[in-house]
């Protein structure tokens, strides 16, 4: 691959999920010579199943029990993981890297306060002084941080506070291409000579009932007995969310060289799209986001973390650009990470990203992650990685990933 002063590389990883908590944690449990099993809880939130959280006790990375207080749970997962790529990327407690770390974070509309809505709910219809009662809720029962439900920037503005990170700042929404683009925009800053230094990611939870409802009037939630990846499409298809967390540093070469960080990988290339999702639109769009990439994807090995949602059709679009691949000439060793760590909406990419990273730098791939014909065995440890990351009606994305020689 060509070298650049302002390749991307990536120098830091903080990652939790059902699985566990940080890269260590991860690699041992996705690469151990037994079938992978997903962490699930079937009856908490039945009859949705999810993945929850590792237990964490979020002091190591947010001392201050009143800085946890006024946080969500999502906040505290994202806070905690930011610093734990931070601590990885040797920036941590640094203030002159940490003046110049720039944030972009995916988030959604934060973690609403379920208890008050239903109270204010049941006022409804009630006595004429239901309007006054309803202030006096709104003023005594909810945090101070909170307006019914958390702004989406405080996860930004709480890292700041947190961990010191003082450069600029910017937050997006919009589920799954909001942790695409917050990798997207901070990868072509520090490709033309706009910034050195990012603090990428996003953070998702779960357990959340008014996430559930949200996502189940959409009518793309997973109900009952778990199910493979790429199984559910024969019963319709459908989403199991998971509790995750992954955060990234990403840094140009110059930059990582001159003050001695050891990279994880190369972002090689990176390109998102948004298609209608009629007549396998998606499938062309990814066919169209691989000729973009071009000369950067070699024919031969290639491994593939494909962030699949298991929501129909998208899900069967995605395993027929595998095939796509494989007909090109391609040595596909396909893996949808989605059915180990669950689908985690703005944290998705970021969290593909990071599995991508850590295995480059291991110069191993993973094994299966679930036992269906779909997921071949690996050809090859050295294998450049490609992974993508679709959302349930719209928003592709693409990115390659490639060991830094």
């Amino acid at each position: 691959m060509d070298s650049s002063e302002n390749d991307v590389w990536i120098t830091g990883v903080g990652l939790v999920s059902s699985l566990g908590e940080g890269c260590d944690a991860h690699w041992q449990k996705l690469t151990a010579d037994t079938q992978i099993e997903p962490v699930l809880e079937t009856s908490a939130f039945a009859p949705y199943p999810i993945h929850p959280l590792v237990e964490i006790d979020f002091s190591k990375q947010i001392p201050r029990r009143a800085d946890q207080r006024q946080m969500g749970k999502w906040q505290r997962l994202g806070v905690y993981t930011a610093g734990m790529a931070l601590a990885d990327a040797g920036i941590a407690g640094n203030e002159t890297l940490l003046e110049k770390t720039n944030m972009i974070v995916a988030a959604g509309g934060g973690e609403r306060e379920v208890t008050v809505d239903a109270a204010l709910l049941e006022t409804i219809g009630g006595p004429q002084d239901a309007e006054a009662i309803r202030n006096e809720m709104l003023m005594n029962d909810l945090r101070p941080t909170h307006f019914l439900s958390e702004l989406s920037n405080l996860l930004a503005g709480n890292i700041s506070i947190v961990h010191g990170v003082i450069g600029s700042s910017r937050t997006f929404m919009g589920e799954e291409m909001a942790g695409f683009s917050a990798v997207e925009i901070a990868a072509r800053r520090i490709q033309h000579g706009q910034g050195e230094l990012f603090l990428v990611g996003g953070a998702y939870n779960a357990e959340r009932q008014d996430m559930l409802l949200q996502l189940d009037l959409g009518n793309i939630l997973w109900t009952g007995a778990y199910e493979p990846l790429w199984e559910r499409h024969s019963k319709g298809g459908g989403m199991i969310t998971g509790s995750v967390s992954a955060f990234l540093v990403l840094e140009s070469k110059k930059h990582a060289l001159a003050r001695g960080a050891q990279p994880y990988a190369q972002l090689s290339g990176i390109v998102s799209g948004r298609s209608t999702r009629t007549q396998k639109q998606a499938l062309r769009m990814a066919e169209q986001q691989l000729k973009m990439l071009g000369a950067k994807v070699p024919k031969g090995p290639l491994a593939f973390l494909s962030g699949a949602c298991g929501v129909e059709p998208a899900t069967s679009q995605e395993r027929a650009f595998a095939q796509y691949l494989a007909d090109q000439g391609y040595d596909v060793a396909l893996r949808g990470f989605g059915a180990i760590l669950g689908h985690s909406m703005e944290a998705h990419f970021p969290a593909g990203l990071a599995l991508a990273a850590l295995a480059s730098s291991k110069e191993q791939f993973y094994r299966p992650f679930d036992a269906s014909e779909s997921e071949s065995p690996s050809t090859d440890r050295a294998a450049p990685i490609i992974v993508t990351t679709w959302g349930p009606f719209h928003g592709e994305g693409m990115a390659l990933v490639e060991k830094i020689a």
